[in-house]
């Protein structure tokens, strides 16, 4: 019989496997269904002029997309483990190499993509309440500056990783309701485009002249008059390059539910089937929700316009192009239906976002570094400290209001860890010949080597085009900066010994496959 005075060390939390084929597959769509398909496709339509290569566009971004989400599979499905891409580039390469996508993840990638869905969703809210403005600053300090619009992107960050805190069932619940009503949603988005919206003005303006490409650009900065420059050769090309930065964030953040791998039932066999069937399912929505702009709204338009149709996709108010094909149908109704239809959507994509990021500073945490306590698991099995530290860089980026200046900085760095993971495929399977590999990425070694030399040549595209050079630079930059932080993290930190516990072996079932 133990002494009462003794004290039992109490055993470390696990992660729990409880999410599903469902779970996981909304996971992938729910993380990257945000308001970026409502918006993006007016800066798309300025760049390229015509319904063809608008279409083209969307099409070359779901088959890069697809290409690289069956790629992914096989990292998945190999290494079910906390964080994802993480994982993937410290294994194929080194620990230094996982460290500059988890320190550029942490800075910008994914806390800025929480702050900026999170304003977007206080910003929709403000179309509803008007009282929600971002012109009544309730505290302003230099960079920092608390509005209604601003507090309602802290509260929302706030209520949902305290939601996370309590569990993966809470979040899942969460992920699966949101993202089933936002897929429905932009389902009947599609189908009122494709059959209500439909008219002869946008049938003739886009359908009578697929390619004639051009470039349509402010006369002066600021200037709301425009002149279109026609495109052809290798310059429609470079131009195709830039003008797929909206579209491939659009469609960013499928390879969230990896992150969560050590939380996957039969991590083997649902990984990879649930990062082809989200992928497939958003693309294709993608893809159709452009076709009915298209039948609903001109592509060319008017700036000084004063209806939709006047406007046209490319001078969408605000951009806000599902809006605008909207409207065709119910008039000026339109911006209440499409600010209910985007809040929803953007609650879902935060929830899904917190939930899948904190996986990667638990990771890195568990590799000395983080944080120490960063690599801790709650009672419920979640990591609840790298939640909080996630919330609060995410609420500072959001009253700073420089979420959307670093995002722009870091297109070119996410191409390139894409690449790399990518590059890491080809390089795991020549140095860990003998690792299981339940399921073998498509089309190998052809089709991920034409996703390589396809982001490849994009990024060269923004780090030298005039439109997209400035902000590259600086992500470069952000990247490079992790190497003496690196360094520094590696003398003061130590590798935690015991590291099962991201591990399937060390993962409690929760329920059938």
């Amino acid at each position: 019989m133990a002494d009462r005075g003794s004290t039992l060390p109490r055993p470390e939390a696990k992660f729990v496997r409880g999410l599903g084929l469902l779970d996981s597959t909304m996971m992938v769509a729910g993380s990257m269904i945000g308001s970026g398909i409502f918006i993006v496709s007016a800066d798309i339509a300025r760049q390229v002029g015509s319904a063809g290569w608008l279409l083209v566009v969307w099409l070359i971004t779901g088959v890069l997309t697809l290409i690289a989400a069956l790629s992914y599979g096989e990292l998945a499905a190999m290494m079910p483990r906390a964080g994802g891409q993480y994982v993937y580039l410290r294994e194929a390469y080194s620990p230094l190499a996982g460290f500059l996508y988890g320190w550029t993840f942490y800075l910008v990638i994914q806390t800025g993509t929480i702050a900026a869905v999170a304003v977007a969703f206080a910003r929709f809210l403000g179309v509803l309440i008007p009282s929600v403005s971002e012109t009544h600053k309730l505290f302003e300090f230099g960079r920092f500056a608390l509005s209604p619009t601003t507090l309602v992107a802290i509260v929302v960050l706030t209520f949902l990783t305290g939601s996370n805190c309590t569990g993966l069932k809470t979040g899942k619940i969460v992920q699966n309701i949101f993202t089933l009503t936002k897929i429905a949603a932009l389902v009947g988005l599609v189908l009122l485009g494709l059959l209500a919206g439909a008219n002869a003005t946008a049938l003739n303006a886009n359908f009578k002249d697929w390619w004639t490409a051009t470039f349509t650009q402010p006369v002066a900065r600021g200037a709301n008059e425009f002149n279109a420059t026609p495109l052809g050769g290798l310059q429609l090309w470079l131009v195709l390059g830039t003008a797929m930065v909206g579209s491939l964030f659009a469609a960013d953040a499928w390879h969230s539910v990896t992150l969560t791998a050590a939380e996957v039932k039969n991590p083997k066999r649902n990984l990879p089937l649930s990062l082809g069937l989200g992928v497939s399912l958003v693309c294709l929505l993608y893809f159709l929700a452009n076709v009915a702009y298209l039948v609903a709204l001109p592509l060319k338009g008017s700036p000084n316009g004063t209806a939709a149709l006047e406007r046209g996709i490319q001078f969408a108010l605000n951009d806000r192009v599902g809006t605008a094909a909207i409207e065709v149908v119910f008039g000026e109704k339109a911006s209440v239906i499409m600010a209910l239809l985007i809040m929803i959507s953007t609650f879902g994509c935060i929830n899904g976002l917190i939930l899948t990021g904190a996986r990667v500073y638990y990771a890195m945490a568990r590799d000395g570094l983080f944080f120490g306590a960063i690599g801790r698991l709650n009672r419920q099995g979640v990591p609840q400290n790298a939640l909080v530290v996630q919330c609060l860089w995410a609420c500072v980026l959001t009253l700073s209001g420089t979420y959307s200046e670093l995002l722009d900085y870091v297109i070119f760095a996410v191409l390139i860890f894409y690449v790399l993971t990518m590059a890491g495929l080809f390089r795991l399977r020549r140095i860990r010949p003998e690792a299981e590999r339940p399921y073998r990425a498509f089309g190998y070694p052809l089709v991920p080597a034409i996703y390589i030399v396809a982001a490849s040549l994009i990024a060269l595209d923004l780090l030298f085009s005039a439109k997209t050079r400035d902000n590259t630079w600086p992500g470069l930059l952000i990247v490079l900066a992790g190497v003496p932080v690196y360094f520094f993290w590696k003398r003061i930190g130590s590798r935690t010994e015991d590291q099962t516990d991201e591990l399937p072996e060390n993962t409690e079932e929760a329920g059938p496959n």
